[in-house]
């Protein structure tokens, strides 16, 4: 990995919330900086959960992602939070990000303002991960326009497959007009309860329709991963033998593996 010039770019989206987005960004970027990978985590979500899931007070954190968006004058190194765990960094995100959507509409190459903040970052990483926030306005266009790929959280419930689409037309959009290689890298399965027969059809209609993209691994519901965030823990740290921790470094294996093996033009959305 650290042979090829610069990172590898995913976003993490889906516009539906609570489908595990936060805690995908967290615990895959935990997994792949433990397994040696230089990663980055931006938290473009204006919750800032992914933020304060990694132990930084969001209310504290003075200036953040959300300065480098809209003000050409602040610069990375004022921002990052650089080595918070071993080979682990972090653009934070604070409450003021709900006004980036807005504030975006007035500036030149809104749509690219993530990229160039990319642009000077990415040879110091293995990983970028960007934890996109619930819905597809400019800040989702964003890490969108800057990302190699994206990867999907859905979870295991009836509705997994509703308004995906939608992100999947976004896909194609900002491959058609804003940037040429971005496509769809993988969907991870989350909150996955094996005694139940519904997980069962929704992991089978998943691997039917994105048989490619598709992740072997399945995110359990699993307490331990819910409870970790309120300590500003990764799973790791907070339980590493946990069927979630066990879950988060398999997936973060076969991230390593498909960033590894496929060219960064697929195509599959």
């Amino acid at each position: 990995m650290s042979g090829q010039s610069g990172a590898r770019v995913f976003a993490i989206a889906n516009q539906k919330g609570g489908v595990g987005k936060t805690t995908t960004s967290i615990n895959l970027a935990a997994c792949l900086a433990n397994a040696g990978r230089r990663t980055l985590v931006i938290d473009l979500d204006p919750q800032s959960n992914t933020t304060t899931g990694l132990g930084v007070d969001a209310h504290r954190v003075g200036l953040s992602v959300y300065e480098l968006l809209v003000n050409e004058g602040v610069t990375v190194d004022e921002v990052i939070k650089r080595d918070i765990r071993p080979n682990l960094s972090l653009l934070p995100a604070k409450v003021d990000l709900y006004a980036a959507d807005i504030e975006l509409v007035y500036l030149d190459q809104r749509e690219y303002r993530m990229r160039r903040i990319l642009d000077g970052l990415k040879q110091d990483y293995d990983f970028v991960l960007i934890d996109c926030p619930p819905s597809l306005g400019l800040l989702t266009v964003n890490a969108l326009t800057a990302s190699d790929g994206v990867i999907l959280p859905l979870q295991c419930e009836y509705f997994a497959l509703e308004g995906m689409q939608q992100l999947l037309n976004t896909i194609r959009l900002v491959r058609d007009r804003l940037n040429p290689k971005v496509y769809l890298f993988g969907v991870v399965l989350t909150m996955y309860d094996p005694r139940t027969r519904l997980a069962g059809e929704v992991v089978e209609e998943i691997t039917q329709h994105f048989p490619q993209e598709k992740f072997q691994s399945l995110i359990p519901r699993n307490v331990r991963l819910s409870e970790a965030p309120s300590f500003g823990l990764t799973i790791l740290e907070h339980d590493s033998r946990s069927p979630g921790a066990l879950a988060y470094r398999q997936l973060a294996e076969e991230v390593i593996e498909r960033a590894a093996t496929i060219g960064t033009e697929g195509a599959h959305a």
